[in-house]
């Protein structure tokens, strides 16, 4: 059985709460948070890959098809992509698609 458009929202919202935290603590080395963010931007590729269009098209403001696209570059060519721009797009954009996924989340029931 393939997962609802709610779990797979659900899981947007664990990985991007997961990052907040790991760009929020001192106390984790930069190689650390690089790399978990790395993962769990993946992840979250993964889920949005799974969503319906009809759900994506309730957040218009997202570019669902570059954040679709992020497993593809972050897995065929992790090292093109320094840790400053995965620690600024974890700073910056991972809070607005979870914002976004809250409230694609309280729409599905």
């Amino acid at each position: 059985m393939s997962p609802t458009p709610q779990e797979r929202l659900d899981d947007v919202l664990l990985a991007c709460r997961r990052i907040q935290e790991y760009v929020a603590d001192p106390t984790l080395p930069e190689t650390v948070v690089h790399d978990a963010v790395r993962m769990r931007l993946i992840d979250i590729a993964s889920s949005v890959r799974s969503l319906p269009p009809a759900v994506t098209a309730r957040e218009p403001a997202i570019p669902w098809a570059q954040v679709s696209a992020l497993a593809e570059r972050l897995t065929r060519r992790p090292c093109d992509t320094p840790a400053s721009v995965l620690l600024s797009t974890a700073r910056t954009d991972v809070p607005v698609l979870c914002e976004a996924a809250l409230r694609m989340r309280a729409r599905c029931g």
